[in-house]
């Protein structure tokens, strides 16, 4: 029996299984060997060729405009950053990977526009592991889906799920430590309900023998999985409705009620229309946010501040993360800095390394000649 049948069979066996106490353990290493053998699948094929595009990341931060065929994405990255992408109304019009710079509050953002994903694009389908291998790099997912088939955001999600892409969530709080005998030993925060078997069963089936585990929070089978594997990228997303131009006034509540049952706001969502330019601003604040990122204007001596050109940092950096950022010589230089703006308790305020700065503060580092 081959993997792929091999998987089947497990998958079918999960789905047959009902989920309760006594069956938690089986379906945990029901899973975990889910996990492994999608694992095992997933090196045969990158070992065959198609390792992914590896797009060079320029600018100060990476987002990946996820949708499916003829969406509207290379339109939309033509209309935020002019890049000219070939665009058509068929499908399978974006060939490649097509990059454009976004400018935005001084911050230089690239903007990704992958081939159009398809169902199966985890599983090579279409090329799909090429593109989510492109889409795994990123700072920032941004669905782009129509206005008229809200639920194509459950498949691109399902897909990103599958190639390991986890969506607006912190990466669960597993530390597995090995040792070297007495079996494995279970330690769990207050409020977890995985029972030690259930943990221990999914470890044995990842290979441990002897080890240490510790959980920090309530979380489910897959999410233990995913903390014993280590190989999960986490990363922000928000939802862009395309197309919104061409509903009717009527037809809205649908879309918001559709929206809702898939647990986006509709508040939250942009909607826009790609074609018309409408909506775009409200895309590229959100864009902003969602990437954390804040605005430094560096005070240089003899030419005061600059806030033609800020640094561009991210929310909860540092000094020394933007003297790492200016690069020469700073690191070794540095004296002490000096910080005007939000994060300070006054002007001038004297700080040292790890002062952790804030949007549009000023900043003069003091530097050894």
């Amino acid at each position: 029996m081959g993997l792929e049948e091999e998987i089947q069979e497990l998958e079918d066996e999960i789905a047959s299984t009902p989920y309760n106490k006594s069956t938690e353990a089986h379906i945990g290493r029901l899973k975990s060997k889910l996990a492994e053998k999608k694992e095992k699948l997933e090196q045969q094929a990158s070992s065959g060729g198609g390792g992914g595009y590896g797009v060079e990341k320029h600018g100060d931060a990476t987002v990946a405009l996820v949708g499916f065929p003829s969406v509207g994405k290379s339109t939309l990255l033509n209309a935020l950053t002019n890049a000219e992408s070939e665009t058509g109304a068929y499908e399978f019009t974006t060939l490649d990977v097509y990059p454009g710079m976004l400018k935005h509050k001084g911050a230089n953002i690239q903007i990704l526009d992958v081939p159009g994903l398809i169902e199966g694009a985890a599983g090579g389908r279409g090329g799909g592991k090429e593109v989510l291998s492109v889409v795994r790099t990123a700072d920032l997912i941004v669905f782009l889906i129509s206005v008229f088939e809200i639920d194509q955001y459950d498949r691109l999600r399902e897909e990103l799920y599958k190639n390991k892409i986890r969506l607006d969530q912190d990466p669960p709080w597993v530390n597995v430590r090995k040792k070297g005998k007495d079996g494995i030993s279970v330690n769990t925060a207050t409020g977890v309900e995985l029972d030690d078997e259930t943990v221990k069963a999914v470890l044995r089936e990842h290979g441990y023998v002897n080890a240490d585990v510790t959980i920090g929070e309530q979380l489910g089978i897959d999410q233990l999985i995913d903390g014993v594997m280590d190989n999960r990228v986490y990363l922000p997303s928000l939802v862009a409705v395309n197309k919104a131009d061409l509903i009717e006034p009527d037809y809205l509540p649908k879309v918001e009620d559709e929206l809702q049952e898939r647990d986006i706001d509709p508040e939250e969502a942009i909607f826009i229309s790609a074609e018309e330019e409408k909506g775009l601003d409200s895309l590229t604040e959100r864009i902003w946010e969602e990437l954390g990122l804040i605005r430094i204007y560096m005070d240089k001596p003899g030419r005061g501040v600059d806030r033609e050109e800020p640094l561009i940092l991210r929310e909860g950096d540092t000094v020394d993360d933007a003297c790492e950022k200016l690069g020469g010589s700073f690191d070794e230089r540095f004296r002490f800095a000096r910080v005007t703006g939000p994060s300070a308790k006054h002007d001038e305020q004297q700080v040292g390394r790890d002062h952790e700065l804030a949007d549009e503060d000023i900043l003069r580092i003091v530097a050894n000649r």
